[in-house]
């Protein structure tokens, strides 16, 4: 008995060590810091432009050797029916099995993807306050791309051999330490290595488990959204559904980053010994819970 009270109080002052105020606000800043709405807004406007391009060719790709295209697998993975399963092909299934961009279409395509990862690049610049490369790292934007295209395959591979529950819980949970081990290694490449793996570790671990969540939630809420936009507006309700999804999913991306870079700079600070006390962390959260009994006490009196 005297152990379960020593590992449930121990439990109990790491949670607070994390959820302390000034660690919270720090993060509250951090994401300011980097306007993370605007800047999720930026990455799912432009994953859109990348990705609905870059999913035509790989689908065209994956029927000429015998696989499901891009829109069956969509479709199989969120059980969508009716108008939004005929939106997501009409996006998806080009209407001719003529697949060539042409020099035109091959410049705007290239565009549009180191656009998506210049984006993601500033992401991470901007939340570690490293220096902008800008162009100078394109070759390893098309690099990360060509990362992101296996993850993504790799991860819709799994979710169609696996996923047989409405959440998909067990897919998800073995496409975590995949993300985690994608985040990571999307922070070295974007960053031309100017980050150490030992940084990014918190962000990878953030991210990967958010990112678990956010696919619980969206294999029940994805469907509805397909379903009731795309019956009202046809194939544009179908983009509005995935520029939906898309910001959902890049909110948690930078929220992550956000926590991430502020749990790094804790742990450093841990490894210098500049820990707070444990009595800090409680004066912190009883300078809180004081300041919240008076308001309430407050309000009581003012409604008599």
């Amino acid at each position: 008995m005297a152990s379960v009270g020593v590992d449930r109080e121990r439990v109990i002052r790491t949670l607070t060590f994390w959820l302390r105020p000034q660690f919270v606000l720090r993060v509250v800043n951090r994401f300011q810091k980097i306007v993370g709405f605007d800047r999720a807004v930026a990455l799912a406007s432009s994953a859109l432009t990348a990705i609905i391009p870059l999913a035509i060719i790989t689908s065209s790709l994956a029927t000429s050797l015998g696989g499901k295209d891009t829109a069956d697998r969509i479709i199989d993975r969120y059980g969508l029916e009716g108008g939004g399963a005929e939106a997501v092909r009409d996006i998806f299934s080009p209407s001719t099995t003529d697949t060539s961009l042409g020099l035109v279409g091959f410049v705007f395509f290239l565009v549009a993807l180191l656009s998506f990862t210049r984006a993601v690049q500033r992401l991470f610049e901007q939340t570690w306050d490293l220096k902008p490369l800008s162009v100078r790292n394109s070759l390893n934007g098309l690099l990360w791309i060509g990362g992101l295209t296996l993850y993504m395959g790799v991860a819709g591979l799994l979710h169609g051999w696996l996923g047989r529950g409405d959440l998909d819980l067990a897919p998800t949970l073995i496409v975590a330490p995949l993300s985690f081990l994608f985040l990571v290694w999307s922070g070295r490449m974007l960053t031309a290595k100017r980050l150490e793996r030992r940084r990014l570790v918190p962000f990878g671990v953030v991210g990967a488990a958010l990112l678990a969540v956010y696919s619980l939630g969206a294999a029940v809420y994805v469907p509805h959204l397909f379903d009731t936009y795309a019956t009202r507006y046809g194939v544009i309700g179908a983009v509005f559904a995935m520029i939906s999804a898309l910001f959902c999913m890049m909110v948690v991306v930078v929220g992550s980053a956000a926590l991430g870079r502020e749990v790094d700079d804790e742990l450093v600070r841990i490894r210098q010994g500049e820990r707070p006390a444990d009595d800090e962390v409680r004066r912190q959260w009883d300078e809180i819970t004081g300041e919240a009994r008076k308001r309430w006490e407050a309000m009581r009196t003012r409604r008599h």
